[in-house]
């Protein structure tokens, strides 16, 4: 086991409650097609594997629909596209504990990357938008690399980016897809309770650990890294 060198951030749900602007971007498209507008809390069940996926959820209502042709799904892609440029970062909330957190990781000398399935379009706006551009290192989007998260490219990607080995890279998320991507690519996997996984218990992870906030984060991985070093002088 060695000492981490980088942490790998996860946006939506885990730095940012992005889904005020994307529900809103979701209705908007789907009053636009002439169907009734969907709750704010059933929309943020179908964030986690790329806007794609967020506009043919939001189409069909459901995680689980039979996929739209491909000129209905081009038409409302178009529409959800239009009207989340026009809010994106709008209402967005950073969490509380995320500043903190990315501070304390920063003075620990760790270098930090976003990975997030959201394209770069809309990725580097929100983070200046909220403030949050300057702490990173590097970021990978969902058309970064060939394949998304749960896929491991952008993990593994960002890794280079970096300059880091997996070993050294702890995967920070708070869903399946930053569970199994981190895991794949052979990071070690923090999750937070509080953001989206679709629907899902975040206990039900295949994780190294569960933090309440980005602070915590932050003290896991200082003690982790504590440990190693201690070991390494022992031995």
């Amino acid at each position: 086991m060695t000492a981490f060198r980088a942490a790998l951030l996860d946006l939506d749900g885990t730095l940012l409650d992005s889904i005020p602007d994307l529900a809103f971007a979701a209705n908007a498209m789907r009053v636009e097609l002439g169907m009734t507008a969907l709750r704010e809390d059933v929309v943020a069940t179908f964030v986690g594997k790329g806007v794609d996926n967020l506009v043919r959820r939001s189409l069909a209502g459901s995680l689980d629909a039979a996929d739209p042709s491909a000129a209905e799904f081009d038409r409302a892609r178009e529409a959800f596209y239009r009207h989340y440029h026009l809010v994106n970062g709008e209402r967005a909330q950073v969490y509380p504990g995320v500043i903190d957190g990315l501070k304390h990781m920063r003075d620990q000398g760790l270098k930090l990357a976003v990975v997030t399935n959201k394209p770069t379009e809309f990725t580097l706006p929100l983070l200046q938008r909220t403030g949050l551009a300057g702490f990173f290192d590097a970021v990978v989007c969902g058309d970064t690399c060939a394949r998304r998260k749960p896929d491991p490219d952008q993990v593994l990607h960002a890794c280079e980016l970096l300059g880091v080995a997996v070993t050294e890279a702890v995967t920070i998320g708070d869903s399946i897809n930053d569970a199994q991507a981190g895991r794949t690519a052979g990071t070690q996997v923090l999750v937070v309770p509080y953001g989206y996984n679709e629907g899902r218990d975040v206990r039900e992870l295949d994780v190294d650990g569960i933090v309440d906030t980005l602070v915590n984060a932050a003290q896991w991985v200082a003690l982790w890294n504590q440990n190693q070093n201690a070991a390494k002088t022992a031995s």
